[in-house]
């Protein structure tokens, strides 16, 4: 090795320290400043409801304001792009969802982030099923004699969702292909308009997170025929799983989950994770999440990671069956 290279290398180890030690410092000097938590929806919304109690529970674990701040539009891609290209410091923070962190990859023809390569994943918070619902006047009493009757009749038995893409509609989309059934997609602008309709037999039948049709359920105007997550719903203990209805692998939720930027560094990653995590566990954030059918996530064997790649692959499947797509 010639002086040149002895020396060069010498700085390039010194440089390399030196970044190594910045880097424990502003990990462990983390937080210094408010942080900011990116929900990629209006304010109200499931997203909303879920990202305020893990702001205010994890600013108070962190000693510094976590403030919310709603970027909504195109599904939540304008939020979500918003933080792929923040600076990787910890205090640009995001509220992901099912929909901008694994389905919409498969959903929009073109997307300013991608899902994975531009995203921390730190924890999992919350999740919610979808219900399947007819009108309580309706003959058909349980899913069995849906699915009798949907083989009967292919293509005939309407159902309606909030949308092209919605996790209802796709939801609809994945317990066809399980259940060997084809139904008639009636696409709403939102989920009220089609409650209304399903309220006054225009429609026969719903999939729909459970939030939107919990009032509806428990007033009597609805019937739950199944929720489709892999365990009941604590606010529908007496409604069947899909999954114990005959199809065991059958899971579809929404969730919530908090992410940071891409490179966002290790030391930063591992307190906001354990951070996150005692708030989704802890009795006050299962109070301030109410009685909306949103659980929160209180096992994290499965790390966000995993999941999260899971979940981009089982929905790509349905995306491609079901034929749906975004401009």
């Amino acid at each position: 090795m010639n002086r040149f290279s002895y020396i060069t290398g010498k700085y390039l180890l010194a440089i390399l320290s030196l970044l190594l030690f910045s880097s424990n410092v502003l990990s462990q000097s983390y937080p210094i400043k408010p942080i900011r938590l990116i929900v990629p929806f209006p304010p109200g919304g499931p997203t909303d409801i879920v990202a305020r109690p893990l702001a205010l529970l994890l600013g108070d674990l962190l000693k510094e304001q976590v403030v919310i701040e709603n970027k909504g539009g195109a599904g939540g891609s304008i939020g979500a792009d918003l933080v792929a290209k923040s600076a990787p410091d910890g205090y640009t923070l995001f509220m992901g969802t099912v929909g901008t962190n694994a389905i919409n990859g498969s959903l929009y023809k073109q997307l300013p982030y991608d899902m994975t390569k531009d995203f921390t994943p730190i924890a999992l918070v919350a999740s919610a099923p979808v219900v399947i619902v007819v009108n309580a006047n309706d003959k058909i009493k349980t899913l069995a004699e849906l699915i009798t009757e949907a083989k009967s009749k292919p293509d005939t038995i309407a159902f309606g969702t909030a949308g092209n893409g919605t996790p209802g509609h796709l939801t609809a989309a994945l317990f066809e292909s399980t259940t060997q059934t084809k139904f008639k997609h009636i696409p709403y602008k939102g989920s009220a308009p089609a409650v209304t309709d399903l309220i006054g037999s225009q429609i026969p039948l719903m999939f729909d997170p459970i939030q939107s049709v919990l009032p509806h359920i428990t007033s009597g105007k609805l019937r739950a025929l199944a929720v489709t997550s892999k365990t009941r719903s604590p606010l529908l203990p007496n409604v069947p799983t899909v999954a114990e209805l005959g199809y065991p692998q059958f899971e579809s939720t929404a969730w919530w989950a908090l992410f940071g930027p891409a490179k966002l560094p290790e030391g930063i990653t591992k307190k906001l994770r354990s951070d996150t995590e005692k708030v989704a566990q802890s009795a006050a954030f299962k109070e301030r999440l109410g009685n909306l059918g949103v659980q929160p996530n209180t096992d994290f064997k499965e790390s966000l990671a995993n999941f999260q790649t899971s979940e981009i692959a089982k929905w790509a499947r349905v995306v491609r069956d079901s034929g749906a797509t975004v401009d």
